[in-house]
Parts: C-alpha cells; sequence; structure tokens
C-alpha cells in the first residue's frame, strides 16, 4: 500500500458540487489501495473576497490578525470535504495546518516551512482514515500564532507532507489537464507536456506560470518528490514533474534547443532609480535597502555609466504588492547614496521563454526577438539564463507576445484547443 498526497486548488472545491466531485475521486484513490492524505484549497474566489472584506474594514490589513482571517477559507474546505467523504462510508478527519505539524517561521503573511512532523496525519492514515489538511497555513515555531505561506502556498503545503510523509507521489490537481506550453487561455492551442524536469518547470514557475507555485517546485527537486499535475475535472494523465530530463533531452542531445514554453507575468512592476553614482558600494546600499523592507526583486539592469556625469541608472522588478514598500526603503538611503530621483512603472509585463540547450543555440535568441519584432512589441528590460530569455514590456502587449513567440517555436498543437475548466488557473 503506498501513500499518495493529493491537492485541489479553489476552483476544485468552488462549490457543493465540486467538493462532492472532488471527495468521489478520493474515495477511489482510497478503494485502489492506497493511503490518502488531501491538502485543500478554500473554496473559489473565498481568499480574495475575504482580502477584499479586511480592505474594507483597514485600508492597511496585514500581520497576525489577517492570517488569522484568511486561514478561514481552508477550514472551511476541510471540513465541507471531510462530510462529503464520510457520505459516500469512508472515514475522514480534517486538520488544520498547526494540527498537522507545519512549522514556520514567524514572518506573517509569507511565512517560510522550516519543519514538518506530521505524527497526527500519519497515526490517522494508519488508523485507516483519510486525512484533509487546510493548505496555506502553519503555526510560528517561535509565536505559536497562526502563519499563512503567501498566495499559492497550498502546492507547498501538499509537496512539505508528501516529503515528510515519503509519500510514493504528490498529485497537484488544478482546473487544466497537466503543464502547457503557455497559458491555455491566452494561447487557444497551447500543447500539453506530458514530462518536464524540475528545472524547466522552476524557470516556468518563476517566470509566471500559474499552475505551480515554484516554491512546491523548489521542494519537490529538494527531497525529490514527483509530481503529477492533472484535472480534477477530468480523468486525462496529466504532467510529470521528476528530476529525470523528458526523453530527447539527454546529453547526446543537449546541443540542440529544446523549448519547454513560454511563461508570461503581470504581476510585476518596475523600479528605475536615477543617477546612482557609479562608484562600489552604491548598488550594494540600494539593494541592502530593499533586503531589509523583506522584498524579492527579479529582474536587475544597470545602464552604462554616463562619462560626462559619472550617473547610471539602475532598473528592478519586483511584485506590485511591494511597490510602495519598495520606494519608501529607497527614500530612506537616498540622502546617503545621493541618487537623483525614482520611477515606478506597474503597468509592465514579463515574457519568458524556457528550454534547455538554449546557451548553445545562438538561433534561439534571434527568433525570440524576430517574433516580438514582427508583434511590434517593444523592449525594455532582458535577462538571460542558460534555460531562460526574459523580457519585461508594456502590459498591454503581453498576450500578442506570447502568442507570437510560441507560434515562432513551433509550440502551436496540431490537435484540438486546450480545455480551461476553471477560470483561475489554480
Amino acid at each position: 500500500m503506498g501513500l499518495v498526497v493529493q491537492k485541489y486548488g479553489g476552483s476544485s472545491v468552488a462549490d457543493a458540487e465540486g467538493i462532492k466531485r472532488v471527495a468521489k475521486r478520493i474515495v477511489e484513490a482510497k478503494k485502489n489501495g492506497n493511503q490518502v492524505v488531501v491538502v485543500v484549497s478554500a473554496m473559489g474566489d473565498t481568499t480574495d473576497e475575504l482580502i477584499d472584506l479586511a480592505s474594507e474594514v483597514s485600508p492597511v490589513a496585514s500581520g497576525r490578525e489577517f492570517d488569522m482571517l484568511l486561514t478561514a477559507g481552508e477550514r472551511i474546505s476541510m471540513a465541507l470535504l471531510a462530510m462529503a467523504i464520510k457520505s459516500l462510508g469512508h472515514e475522514a478527519q480534517s486538520f488544520t495546518g498547526s494540527q498537522a505539524g507545519l512549522i514556520t517561521d514567524s514572518a506573517h503573511n509569507k511565512a517560510r516551512i522550516i519543519d514538518v512532523t506530521p505524527g497526527r496525519i500519519k497515526d490517522s492514515v494508519d488508523e485507516g482514515n483519510i486525512a484533509i489538511v487546510a493548505g496555506f497555513q502553519g503555526v510560528s515555531q517561535d509565536s505559536k500564532d497562526i502563519t499563512t505561506l503567501g498566495r499559492g502556498g497550498s502546492d507547498t503545503t501538499a509537496v512539505a507532507l508528501a516529503a515528510a510523509l515519503n509519500a510514493e507521489v504528490c498529485e497537484i490537481y488544478t482546473d487544466v489537464d497537466g503543464v502547457f506550453t503557455a497559458d491555455p487561455r491566452v494561447v487557444k492551442k497551447a500543447r500539453k507536456i506530458d514530462r518536464i524536469s524540475f528545472e524547466d518547470m522552476l524557470e516556468l514557475a518563476s517566470s509566471g506560470s500559474k499552475v505551480l507555485l515554484h516554491r512546491c517546485v523548489e521542494y519537490a527537486r529538494r527531497y525529490n518528490i514527483p509530481i503529477h499535475v492533472r484535472s480534477s475535472f477530468s480523468g486525462l494523465r496529466g504532467t510529470w514533474v521528476t528530476n529525470e530530463q523528458p526523453d530527447g533531452q539527454g546529453e547526446e542531445s543537449m546541443e540542440q534547443a529544446i523549448i519547454s514554453g513560454v511563461a508570461h507575468d503581470t504581476s510585476e512592476a518596475k523600479v528605475t532609480v536615477v543617477g546612482v553614482p557609479d562608484k562600489p558600494g552604491e548598488a550594494a546600499a540600494l539593494f541592502r535597502a530593499v533586503a531589509a523592507a523583506e522584498i524579492n526583486l527579479d529582474m536587475v539592469v544597470q545602464n552604462v555609466s554616463a562619462a560626462s556625469t559619472g550617473l547610471t541608472d539602475i532598473s528592478f522588478t519586483l511584485p506590485k504588492s511591494e511597490g510602495k514598500k519598495a520606494i519608501a526603503a529607497l527614500e530612506k538611503v537616498q540622502g546617503t547614496v545621493g541618487f537623483d530621483s525614482l520611477r515606478y512603472d506597474d503597468q509592465i509585463a514579463k515574457i519568458s521563454l524556457v528550454g534547455a540547450g538554449m546557451k548553445t543555440n545562438p538561433g534561439v535568441t534571434a527568433t525570440f526577438f524576430e517574433a516580438l519584432s514582427d508583434a511590434e512589441v517593444n523592449i525594455e528590460l532582458i535577462s538571460t539564463s542558460e534555460i531562460r530569455i526574459s523580457v519585461v514590456t508594456r502590459e498591454e502587449a503581453v498576450q500578442d507576445a506570447v502568442r507570437a513567440v510560441h507560434s515562432a517555436f513551433g509550440l502551436d498543437s496540431d490537435t484540438d484547443e486546450a480545455v480551461v475548466y476553471g477560470g483561475t488557473g489554480r
């Protein structure tokens, strides 16, 4: 008998009928001889609705009480799902994140898991129960307060439990049939990927692909937990994310670029620090101020210093939600660093091409930029790695850009259009 961890997103349990459908799938896994642990997200748009409600009460809602509020959504889902399973004649027990042993640091609203002690979960499944765990949440090791892992944190909860329980697989159920070569909401002819490596999936997730959270993929890679991404609305085989290279991506074919997909992200903003003195230590002071505000940056670009002035501009991207905090942190060090001004732009989007072998195939870069040029898409920032090329452009141009790049690399499917069963992407 193997142990399987399943995670169901909000679109899968959006209403009573969805919860009943998910319960039947879970019971089927149990009947197949598996021990089953389930991680569940809040129903539908519950989390967004709670955030909106909090903003009406307090414009700066955050911290401990905000976490107490947001975790209510998952607790509702887990209890209803346990009831639905019991109505099908099987025993189920629901657990909050703290009851399940998800121990985190004390960073409210974006806590990180530091330990998992799933003793109660293991005892429950050993007794023949199906364990239902509220995703997205844990308990602080220091303060013992409820914490949340940030948006999409249920993916990380599922993989963390799978690792701690030595599960055979972590199944992530969503509203599409797997990982696609692009967001099927934008590119109707996107192809489903049957198997993808942790490295390529990590790049896609970090670049804006919504189907898996990048922290979840990092955790799975570290503990070598196979992930099977599939739809809760169909019985089709999904996408396997493992440490193995897919067929055709072994060492013998590394000279050939193999494109995994095109991702886009509209959740970022761009900050430009204008007129920074071009001398050692100035950039470090800027980024130390941003780091002290606990803000993660993405792309960073520095312009060539103007010979006449000795000044340069530094641009970087970051989550829109952190924009105001970043500006405030930089303004505090303006007198010390001596830069001229700050520019903030939240109408940008990032497009990324991900795949193995890019570094050894210069034709990939040329094709990528030619596709953007043909679509009349202007580029503001460029960043590259061995398996990724990313550019920043205007937000209104991103969908045309994604479609153009997807077609240019022959990723369009020759069969039916991709099916999106829900509407949230999670």
